[in-house]
């Protein structure tokens, strides 16, 4: 029997041209079905994705892509459109180590006009293509597709203002999908989008406005009376005032139904007709055809391999977001300064039962981490104790912030750093490893680095009861690993584990502690003892603990972070400072890291146990046949 699925027949976006109404809206279910199952296999982004088919399918059929360029803000509901783009024989390896990213990327398809990954870039990126465009004499059109959870970034609304006062071509489209802004302007304004994206209305409108403009002396004037005469119109009969965006400057369309492809075909092509920059306003639902998703679409924003009868995850066990969550619960009891501060990052930082609970004392600033941490700042500076739950990626935004607003003027602010190191699957743009390299250049601040769940809280209750100024606490992603059962931690900076009096030493700090302690049995069964220092408090590094190592003939740190600037860095600095003889060897991070599971990238960055084995193996070796130490 021959496979009659339309998707299979898919190749490229021009094959959609040849499709009836009914077999785009059959594709939209194929492609949705496609979407859950590779989404079941290997995790990523799914209610996202599930709410954009129908506008993939309209852009791709209105626009001539690649010349066309379209940028998917923060990029993760692209799955359709990879699908759509020459793609689909590779989506079953998305997100998989060399396989399709889950985001956009220039260096994989020319379809993909701008890498994304963090929120809110959309419409600067757009802008600027848009504006180069111009310089090139290249008349193709620039689309920004952003959400409203991302349109609360400040990045977004530089973006619309500097975008509004150009005559730019650009058309800038809002997946209005309830998760952030959702209020209804009214089916009045759905009856006049519906007559002012009609072909004749627009051709009609523009040749008015073209022939007054040639008039010598009184053209430009009739042509700016008439539209103002239309928005007093519009506001004394219609009751419809300005949206923000045509506040901005923007030719302003909607609301449209976001999953009614024929009205978006025809949206989209009014918005091509328009003169300068047009702003598209689609309301859809998340997680759309599939029940589990429509009905918890957060819970099924970014979720990891599941049971698509049941929705449920194939593995769950307890991680550190969630022992940071208990801790937070636990002392806001007694504690009514505690608040907690997210950035549309609630259930992902473990804070969900914090905002049931103590409602008054939780704040979700939405996607906008600078202003969290000002924000933290104002609360701090008004005897507050505010803990600011972010992923270490996501942290990097407020730089400025953090230095400025925060351990300038002392302030006692919390960050809990979650996601800290290597993250896996969403590659490049999320993997947490630069945190640690610019807090080492704020002034005033402390950082912590648990390797176990005991340790989490300990280090939090520190954090937030004995500290002063600005104090942050990384932590990776997942659960406890690997700790020895002969391994004790009481509240110690920092702790010398192993056989002291041996001449190599292995220094750590964070998750990496547990692989340390793995290769170190590995390498006593090769007949070399270590000491372990793991460092608890990795800023400042307390002295006493380079002293302590100078003894050693050999030095090895093991860092999950980037290099430069980072612990590493610092501490090999602090030893020949204070006179160390031996030979130090430090390994980390050094550039960005592709996606890939977590065991998989640390391997290849020489940050797992056989490597860090191999590796003291193999220098030692080397070291002792040259007459060395």
């Amino acid at each position: 029997m021959a496979d009659e699925s339309i998707l299979n027949k898919i190749n490229s976006p021009s094959d959609l041209d040849q499709l009836s109404a009914d077999e785009l809206n059959t594709l939209s279910d194929e492609i949705r079905n496609e979407i859950v199952s590779v989404v079941s296999q290997n995790g990523g982004h799914l209610a996202s994705n599930l709410g954009v088919v129908e506008l993939t399918i309209a852009l791709l059929t209105v626009f001539n892509t690649p010349k066309d360029r379209i940028v998917w803000d923060v990029g993760h509901q692209s799955y359709a459109y990879k699908i759509l783009t020459g793609r689909r024989e590779k989506i079953k390896t998305i997100r998989t180590e060399k396989g399709l990213s889950g985001f956009p990327k220039r260096n994989e398809s020319e379809y993909d006009a701008f890498d994304t990954g963090h929120s809110s870039t959309s419409v600067s990126a757009a802008f600027g293509i848009a504006c180069a465009g111009e310089i090139n004499n290249d008349k193709h059109f620039t689309i920004a597709v952003i959400g409203d959870g991302a349109l609360s970034g400040g990045l977004a609304l530089e973006g619309l203002n500097c975008a509004g006062r150009s005559k730019e071509n650009l058309i800038v489209i809002l997946n209005d999908n309830k998760m952030s802004i959702s209020k209804n302007v009214g089916s009045m304004a759905r009856h006049l989008t519906n007559i002012r994206i009609r072909p004749s209305y627009l051709d009609a409108k523009n040749k008015v406005h073209s022939r007054l403009d040639k008039l010598p002396l009184i053209g430009k004037c009739l042509s700016r009376i008439i539209s103002g005469m239309k928005n007093w119109i519009r506001l004394n009969f219609f009751g419809h005032q300005k949206t923000m965006f045509e506040q901005l400057g923007f030719t302003y369309y909607g609301p449209l139904d976001g999953h009614d492809i024929h009205q978006l075909q025809t949206a989209l092509k009014a918005a091509k007709r328009s003169r300068g920059p047009v702003f598209l306003h689609i309301c859809t639902t998340k997680g759309k055809g599939y029940e589990f998703a429509e009905k918890n679409p957060k819970d099924f924003h970014g979720i990891s391999a599941f049971d698509i009868e049941t929705g449920e995850p194939k593995s769950s066990s307890k991680g550190y977001s969630d022992v940071f969550g208990e801790f937070m619960c636990e002392h806001a009891v007694t504690d009514k300064k505690l608040c907690a501060i997210t950035a549309a990052m609630s259930m992902g930082t473990g804070l969900s039962t914090f905002a049931k609970k103590y409602k008054s004392r939780f704040y979700d600033v939405g996607i906008a981490e600078e202003h969290a941490v000002t924000f933290a700042s104002g609360l701090a500076a008004a005897n507050a104790t505010p803990v600011f739950a972010v992923y270490s990626t996501f942290l990097q935004r407020s730089y400025d912030q953090i230095l400025h607003d925060a351990a300038l003027q002392h302030l006692h602010v919390v960050l809990a750093i979650d996601r800290a190191g290597i993250v896996g699957e969403d590659g490049e743009t999320h993997q947490g490893i630069f945190d640690v390299a610019f807090m080492n250049t704020i002034p005033n601040a402390t950082m912590y680095a648990p390797s176990s769940f005991k340790e989490l809280n300990d280090m939090l209750y520190t954090a937030v009861y004995k500290s002063d100024d600005i104090v942050a606490v990384r932590y990776p992603r997942g659960g406890e690993l690997y700790l020895p059962k002969d391994y004790d931690y009481n509240g110690e900076e920092y702790i010398f584990y192993g056989k002291k009096s041996a001449d190599t030493l292995i220094v750590t700090y964070g998750r990496m502690f547990s692989y340390v302690c793995l290769s170190a049995q590995k390498l006593k069964e090769q007949g070399i003892e270590v000491c372990i220092l793991k460092l608890n408090k990795i800023k400042p590094i307390a002295l006493d603990s380079v002293r302590k190592s100078l003894r050693y003939s050999y030095c090895y740190f093991f860092e999950e972070a980037i290099k430069y600037g980072g612990v590493g860095e610092s501490f090999g600095f602090m030893l020949y400072q204070n006179g160390f003889k031996g030979k130090y060897i430090l390994t980390a991070i050094e550039n960005y890291v592709q996606q890939a599971k977590v065991d998989s990238a640390l391997q290849s960055l020489g940050l797992d146990t056989h490597t860090m084995t191999e590796k003291i193996l193999k220098d030692r070796n080397r070291s002792e046949n040259s007459g060395g130490k």
